[in-house]
């Protein structure tokens, strides 16, 4: 691949550099925004830091279990935190922290609620349990009167009247976001600076227009919807990135699959024991090609798509279950996977295509509408009916065997039943509202009346917001119990003086370790310190983009790592030097001490990581945070040692200081 090792130290140089450049963009963001000038804009990724550092409350409730199902308890339990996750939030709580955990038969959940003034504010709403409610449409609301009607027609004529002249001056050339400033009624954007959207963030009429644009226009009509008029500009369009990575594009896939279902999976009607589903999609995979795939799976294929060739159109990850969307977005186009394992059976998947996804920066100008529900109130809309969350036995996600998409089973009780056949006859063709702690999580319109007891929630949900919307019926089906077990507050002003005193300790403790490197190895230790703050940039941008939650156990594990990845250079350069006193040429003396040294420094840091495997299994939050943030320090800690350190040394330590060797460490 590398014509010369010369070439190969080159390019692992270059690509350090690009990383270290990369590492403190994301680091000193916004000082880089501050002073760009021309350059791109960086998205600035603060710090997530932990109450004892930010100040706030730590409180742990122990959930009561015992009436609910085993096979429930977990997705109980996890309902419940999402209930609590949307009080806090209306609560005001900025990024509160809230996460479940078991010991032994102990189902607990953790809320860290950080810069929270008023406490027992929020142990009250916290601590009640979540109210599921079955409504319907208020058919006694009160009706518009001839001059509420005449007020909202002319309102809404103005409006149009008013969009149509903003979309006049913009199309003419006048600046957008002075217009916006000027006409837009927006709140939340008042400056017309919508931001960027993707198809999932709510605005998919302003999304289907913009993927039409180029780059700086403006669309040349007004889009209208219930709420108003837009007017939009696409800024800027960009690949969009998987959740969680700076790297990886967004895709959609486009494929066909041909599935073997066998006896036990839920809805298959074939008698096969799984071997022998096995051996047959087995033999198919031996006769499958790209031209014969749709012809197979009409023939064979036991999943809904069967009739259609097996054909599942366009997907993204989240679409499916995880085994089967990690074989078909890592396959090539136009290959035929191996066999795929699923809860559904055996598949074969055929990929047919492949595309990014893009997202789009829109400025825009909105102009209000007023509705019905502005005069006589949206609280009116809805009437509660007989049947609630104590009538709901349990939900769960199946698929649609026409079109294989994700839907909610809704399950019943026998009075709930009763309850529900009345509620879906008089409500056929209109909608029933769930509310959820008096927050609508789903609005499913009635097709047909349900006397069975069981009922299906269709739509274009994907498996991530089907398992969402099955946890929160769920969590108002099978109620649980909440005991406050552990309050601990920590001040805001605790937490500023922990962070002072930390960075100061850190900082010293880092002079010092550098003194003595280069006092004692000379030049290999200030290439040492250079390695080491380079290692620093990266550890910080990974605490950024992971998020790591610092605490001040956080910091300490992040300053014990600094301690190892130290150590290993000091075996590095102790070994070096005395392969230098057994007058061995310079560039030999750097190879063989990163060779011998290597089992010193991966057995230590292997027992280490061992031993943080453990802690973060089986210990509390605080320690827990101790040894993720040691792991990942150790883990970079290797990097930094073996690649940077010997990079570094390679190209600067030559042949040409073969006699100046009291400059490595060596004296006369």
């Amino acid at each position: 691949m590398f014509k010369s090792e010369k070439q190969k130290i080159r390019v692992i140089f270059a690509s350090i550099i690009i990383l270290t450049i990369i590492a403190g963009l994301i680091d000193f963001g916004q000082c880089y925004n501050k002073y760009r000038s021309a350059f791109p804009e960086m998205k600035e990724i603060p710090f997530r830091l932990g109450l004892d550092l930010l100040g706030g409350t730590h409180l742990v409730y122990q959930a009561d279990t015992s009436q609910v199902p085993a096979q429930d308890r977990m997705s109980s339990v996890e309902g419940v935190r999402d209930v609590i996750e949307r009080r806090v939030n209306v609560f005001g709580v900025a990024e509160p922290n809230i996460q479940t955990s078991k010991t032994g038969e102990d189902y607990r959940i953790i809320v860290e609620l950080a810069g929270v003034k008023d406490v027992n504010e929020a142990i009250k709403m916290i601590g009640e349990t979540p109210l599921l409610e079955f409504k319907e449409e208020n058919s006694e609301m009160k009706e518009l009167t001839p001059e509420q009607e005449q007020e909202m027609d002319s309102y809404n004529k103005e409006a149009n009247k008013k969009a149509n002249e903003a979309l006049s001056k913009v199309l003419k050339g006048e600046n957008f976001i002075e217009t916006a400033q000027n006409y837009n009624e927006d709140i939340e954007s008042k400056d017309g600076e919508l931001g960027w959207i993707n198809k999932n963030s709510g605005y998919l009429e302003i999304f289907d227009q913009a993927e039409k644009l180029a780059v700086g226009k403006i669309y040349n009509r007004l889009i209208t919807t219930d709420k108003g008029f837009d007017i939009i500009k696409l800024e800027d369009k960009r690949t969009q990135k998987e959740e969680g990575s700076l790297a990886f594009d967004k895709q959609e896939v486009k494929a066909s699959h041909l599935l073997i279902c066998y006896e036990g999976v839920d809805n298959c009607e074939n008698k096969l024991s799984k071997e022998d589903a096995h051996t047959k999609i087995e033999e198919i995979k031996s006769q499958a090609t790209a031209q014969n795939f749709s012809q197979l799976a009409k023939t064979n294929s036991t999943g809904p798509s069967a009739d259609k060739g097996g054909d599942l159109g366009w997907f993204t990850r989240e679409a499916m279950v995880e085994e089967f969307a990690s074989t078909a977005f890592s396959i090539a186009v136009g290959e035929v996977s191996d066999v795929v394992e699923t809860q559904f059976g055996f598949h074969l998947i055929y990929k047919q295509n492949e595309r990014n996804l893009y997202e789009y920066k829109i400025s825009r100008i909105f102009i209000k509408k007023k509705t019905k529900e502005d005069i006589v109130g949206p609280a009116d809309a809805w009437q509660n009916t007989d049947l609630t969350g104590k009538d709901l036995k349990r939900s769960s996600v199946q698929f649609n065997p026409n079109d294989n998409s994700p839907e909610i089973k809704l399950e019943f009780n026998n009075e709930g039943k009763d309850f529900f056949a009345e509620i879906t006859e008089r409500n056929v063709g209109k909608p029933v509202a769930i509310f959820l702690d008096g927050f609508p999580i789903s609005i499913p319109t009635v097709n047909e009346p349900i006397k069975s007891g069981d009922a299906v929630i269709s739509g274009k949900f994907n498996i991530k917001e089907a398992k969402l919307l099955a946890q929160r019926l769920n969590a108002g089906a099978l109620p649980i119990p909440i005991k406050l077990i552990n309050q601990q507050t920590v001040g805001a002003s605790l937490g500023q003086e922990s962070v002072a005193k930390s960075l100061k300790a850190g900082m010293i403790g880092l002079i010092l370790v550098a003194l003595f490197m280069i006092l004692i190895y000379r030049l290999p230790g200030v290439l040492a310190v250079i390695s080491l703050a380079i290692y620093g940039l990266l550890i910080l941008a990974i605490f950024k983009l992971w998020p790591v939650t610092l605490t001040l156990s956080g910091l300490a594990g992040f300053i014990l790592s600094v301690g190892m990845a130290v150590d290993a250079n000091v075996l590095i350069f102790s070994r070096f030097k005395e392969e230098l006193r057994d007058s061995k040429p310079i560039s030999k003396a750097i190879d063989e001490a990163f060779r011998r040294a290597w089992p010193s420094i991966r057995d230590g840091n292997v027992s280490t990581l061992l031993t943080c495997f453990v802690l973060i299994n089986f210990t509390t939050s605080i320690v827990k945070g101790f040894a993720i943030t040691l792991s990942l320090g150790v883990l970079l800690s290797m990097f930094s040692a073996i690649v940077i350190t010997k990079v570094l040394m390679q190209l600067v330590i030559t042949e040409r200081f073969e006699n100046k060797k009291w400059l490595l460490g060596i004296k006369k």
